[in-house]
């Protein structure tokens, strides 16, 4: 076996038992944890197929600001790990079914695909071959309706998001910056004017008092 596919069934055996940690593990730190470790190995076989472009990027974005989005909220968020694994169990003849199936069905696509294919059969990619170049030329000519679609679906759902976050809510305080652009001092200060007081005159003593 050559070094290539010895390090390509490594990290395919260290990415199939992280994801299945990630659903198995009892604490959800540990998933995340774990989730990162399969987006780790998912990279080094993208490299190892020659798509540094796409290594690169799964690991800038779904590490480096996804997961830690996510080990934030994890983190920060009281959540009660007994009561989410209730039914776990229960459900895990369907989700192994359901996990078997896919399997199944992309095994069958993979060897249907790649049945008879030799690495000696590969074509050979010039000196001067550019990842990057390639995907991005392929995805502006041939993919480049696709694209925009993706693109105009990814813009709407960050609009979603934020007008669900903005709205008006009871007992929320916000603030309004055009408002606060536009304010002026008059506005914020008043002067009042108020008739200077006379210190009061002590009072007469009473007779009881004067007796005494």
């Amino acid at each position: 076996m050559d070094p290539k596919a010895f390090l390509f069934y490594l990290f395919a055996t260290i990415t199939v038992i992280a994801a299945v940690r990630v659903v198995t593990a009892r604490n959800p730190v540990h998933s995340a944890l774990f989730l990162v470790l399969t987006f780790f190995s998912a990279a080094a076989i993208w490299l190892l197929l020659r798509a540094e472009f796409l290594a690169i990027t799964l690991v800038l974005v779904y590490i480096g600001a996804v997961m830690v989005l996510f080990l934030f909220v994890v983190m920060m968020v009281d959540i009660n790990v007994d009561e989410m694994r209730q039914g776990f169990w229960r459900n895990m003849p369907v989700a192994a079914f359901v996990g078997a199936a896919i399997v199944l069905e992309l095994a069958a696509v993979l060897w249907h695909q790649f049945s008879g294919v030799r690495a000696a059969d590969a074509p050979r990619l010039p000196p001067d071959y550019d990842n990057t170049k390639a995907l991005g030329k392929l995805i502006y000519t041939e993919y480049v309706y696709a694209f925009e679609i993706a693109a105009v679906i990814l813009l709407v759902a960050i609009v979603a998001a934020i007008a669900l976050t903005l709205r008006k809510r009871t007992g929320v305080k916000s603030q309004n910056p055009s408002e606060q652009v536009k304010v002026k001092a008059s506005d914020r200060l008043r002067i009042v004017r108020m008739p200077s007081s006379t210190p009061a005159a002590p009072a007469e003593p009473t007779k009881n008092e004067s007796s005494t």
